[in-house]
């Protein structure tokens, strides 16, 4: 069995259950970054004693939490998204909400990268117009 298909496997398992070292391996993040995120309120481990026990749902929403992070989504953004599920179990409305909010965001993107662009083409042209004039009196552009 492969490890992807041995991690796959025990994915699927809804009895398996995961230390926050275990965690913090297989994302990359901090046993730190996992308080951090239960203190928040975006995951619920059980407790045994001191010890945290997660749940392949905890293991889930980490995955999630961490992929909306990656996408830009704030905390709050990320928990509202993720406690629809608690509200319809279906995943309808919660993936409706994704797909409103992502819009969303891919319009900010879309705004934010047309600024740059025109930033970049306002660079260019002071880059045209002075690398011109030293010429013109006779300096290299590309000389100290």
């Amino acid at each position: 069995m492969t490890a992807l298909a041995a991690s796959q496997a025990a994915s699927r398992d809804p009895q398996r259950i995961y230390s926050i070292a275990e965690l913090s391996r297989e994302f990359g993040i901090t046993a730190r970054t996992i308080r951090f995120y239960e203190d928040e309120g975006l995951i619920k481990p059980r407790r045994q004693g001191l010890t945290r026990l997660y749940s392949p749902h905890d293991r889930t929403r980490l995955s999630w939490i961490l992929r909306g992070k990656r996408l830009g989504f704030s905390l709050a953004e990320i928990k509202q998204l993720l406690d629809l599920y608690q509200v319809d179990r279906t995943g309808v409305q919660q993936l409706r909400e994704l797909l409103r909010r992502s819009r969303v965001h891919i319009e900010d993107l879309e705004r934010r990268r047309a600024d740059l662009d025109q930033h970049i083409a306002e660079f260019k042209d002071v880059e045209a117009q002075v690398s011109q004039e030293l010429r013109g009196r006779g300096a290299d552009p590309n000389g100290d």
